[in-house]
């Protein structure tokens, strides 16, 4: 049996779409995405992007991030978190994250907040882990004391809820979505930039397109740009698809809830490997990560060769040479983020997972658990 750590789905939805889009349809299948993507994240405004990473790069230009600005972010993040942030030749200030979560600690960010109040202090961006959100709520009320934007990194968080609402609409600045992130590779690629604020999409819509405005009176071929931006545009072909896959989103989510429950009890007791914390009842599992309290990646090697494929999430930003050298950062620096990074590793789950595939991960799990010294 060959469990790889993702899947992607595929169902006649999508073919129809991509089809629809292959045979000239007259359907603009990038504007029917966003209509039915705000709609699903109960925000006022949507824009598609390319990809994830372009949605956070669109979202620092949406803020006019400027050279020497500062973000804030948890060290705990896929490199193109802070790498947005350097694009602009401003800085990332890493912060340690929470011990059960893996989630920013925001002890540690109010402290800093505290601190380090400067006008250079422009935003923070927000990571959810597995789709698990932060506690929100506190999170705004450090934003407006402090006067700094939140931008929530929703990759793995698209359909998450936080107190009923979903991830989107309970009151970020800006919220970027991706629909392939790391390690969930989908067919397609693509992001979406989400915010209620009226000034931020107007800016983001014609940085979208290289900051180019048209006359809808003149001829196709007549243009001005006003602004410096990109092309961070999403084709029809991905579009097409996306639409099918965000329409079995929350029927998704309820599968990976049932695989986590049987990992949870299957794993519960086995010696050397900790669960995730499951206090959270709105935890999507976009990802399920467990600790190996020894030699994790030797862990890991037994797995792939058992056919089974692990991921980890992440190293930690500190221990990257460009960031490392960069701001001179020691390995000692964010204790909380290398304990859990010596020790954390994600679990195949997907929607498509069958019980049978659950249950050979777990068994293989305890064979080898058994095997720790």
């Amino acid at each position: 049996m060959n469990i790889p750590f993702y899947k992607y789905e595929n169902g006649r939805e999508e073919h129809s779409n991509v089809s629809d889009v292959l045979d000239g349809e007259d359907t603009n299948q990038v504007e029917e995405l966003q209509e039915e993507f705000a709609s699903y994240v109960g925000a006022k405004y949507a824009l598609s992007t390319s990809h994830g990473t372009s949605a956070l790069h669109l979202a620092m230009l949406a803020l006019d991030l400027k050279r020497g600005d500062k973000v804030l972010c948890s060290v705990n993040a896929y490199p193109n978190v802070p790498e947005v942030v350097r694009h602009f030749d401003a800085e990332p200030v890493f912060i340690d994250i929470d011990a059960n979560s893996y989630n920013i600690n925001l002890d540690l960010l109010e402290a800093y907040l505290e601190d380090n109040q400067t006008k250079k202090l422009k935003a923070v961006i927000v990571t959810h882990m597995a789709g698990n959100p932060v506690d929100l709520e506190r999170l705004y009320s450090i934003a407006k004391i402090y006067h700094v934007k939140i931008v929530e990194d929703a990759c793995d968080a698209l359909g998450a809820t936080y107190k009923g609402k979903k991830i989107g609409s309970t009151g970020a600045d800006i919220t970027c979505f991706s629909f392939s992130s790391h390690l969930r590779q989908n067919v397609c690629n693509g992001g979406m930039l989400v915010t209620n604020d009226s000034e931020i999409i107007q800016r983001a819509k014609l940085l979208h397109n290289h900051g180019i405005l048209r006359d809808e009176d003149s001829l196709e071929y007549i243009y001005e740009v006003v602004d410096i931006g990109n092309d961070y545009s999403m084709s029809q072909l991905n579009a097409a698809y996306i639409r099918a896959q965000v329409k079995s989103q929350d029927k998704n989510i309820i599968r990976q809830k049932a695989i986590a429950k049987m990992y949870n009890e299957a794993l519960e007791s086995v010696a050397h490997i900790t669960i995730p914390d499951t206090t959270n009842e709105e935890h999507p599992f976009s990802l399920y990560i467990i600790k190996v309290d020894k030699n994790r990646d030797s862990f890991a090697v037994e797995l792939k060769n058992a056919q089974i494929h692990a991921g980890l999430h992440y190293i930690p930003l500190h221990l990257l040479a460009y960031y490392k050298t960069k701001y001179s950062l020691r390995v000692n620096d964010f204790p909380i983020a290398l304990r859990a990074y010596q020790q954390v590793l994600s679990l195949p789950l997907y929607p498509s997972m069958s019980d049978a595939e659950v249950k050979y991960v777990c068994e293989k799990i305890k064979k080898i658990a058994k095997t720790r010294v």
